[in-house]
């Protein structure tokens, strides 16, 4: 019995048994007693995951692929979720307790998948796991990069981004068209900003939107007073600053507005 690879759901099988023991070993399991595996298809990642002290759960939105877990993995079938994370209340699944996420992430969300993390940070003090190679890159990628963004300034506020190793397409089936990438993000111990992150998201959103085009230009829409856009920092684009500058820059915007 096995599962056929659904393109709709952006399913490729991870069939390496040494890279799904390696994806498995990447959580620290420090802070945390439970971790929850997205899309574990066939749960060759799973089988390692459930080896540890933590607690596995795992979320599927194919029913299938609940079938062939629940008929395998007799000590999970409780914990086995059927439903799409990405609309699911995260708070509800330990009640509030923290957990850790990990998963081969389909690549048609992957982006989304961090994005509800950043939503939940408060509850997720790690995530580890594959991603096409591309998107991971610029989850770690730091200032100056020409991939640098909107999701790696996002990310890096709140949690160390660690790219850790990269995974040829034939370790898959069916195989992608391109590599992918496994990283690990660790919670800040401070990830609380001192900034309204409400703002903060705006102004980095608003600036990456226009990348190309200076600091100026790209928070035009913001109405700025002359006084603040006379800051150096005004001079540069978006990629050139680090995620500390863009913290500065929210609170000097935060006041300038007030």
């Amino acid at each position: 019995m096995s599962v056929k690879a659904k393109k709709h759901l952006g399913q490729h099988f991870l069939k390496d048994e040494t890279i799904a023991e390696k994806i498995a070993n990447t959580l620290t399991e420090n802070g945390y007693d439970h971790v929850l595996e997205i899309g574990p298809g066939m749960g060759i990642l799973t089988k390692y995951l459930l080896d540890k002290k933590i607690t596995t759960s795992v979320i599927e939105i194919d029913e299938e692929s609940v079938d062939f877990l629940k008929a395998r993995f007799l000590k999970l079938s409780q914990r086995i979720i059927f439903d799409d994370f990405l609309k699911i209340d995260v708070s509800k699944i330990y009640s509030g307790k923290p957990f850790a996420i990990i998963g081969n992430f389909p690549y048609n969300i992957s982006s989304q998948i961090i994005f509800k993390t950043l939503k939940n940070k408060d509850q997720i003090p790690e995530l580890s796991g594959m991603f096409q190679k591309e998107v991971a890159k610029r989850i770690a990628s730091k200032e100056g990069s020409k991939i640098y963004g909107i999701i790696s300034v996002l990310t890096q506020a709140f949690y160390d981004v660690e790219y850790l190793f990269t995974v040829p397409p034939s370790v898959f089936n069916p195989p992608p068209k391109v590599d992918s990438g496994v990283i690990r993000l660790i919670r800040k111990k401070n990830y609380i900003l001192n900034v309204d992150e409400s703002l903060f998201f705006k102004v980095v959103k608003t600036a990456f939107n226009q990348r190309r085009k200076t600091m100026r230009n790209s928070l035009k829409s913001l109405h700025l007073s002359d006084k603040l856009r006379e800051d150096v920092i005004f001079a540069k684009r978006p990629e050139q600053l680090s995620v500390q500058e863009f913290l500065v820059l929210t609170q000097n915007i935060a006041e300038d507005v007030n």
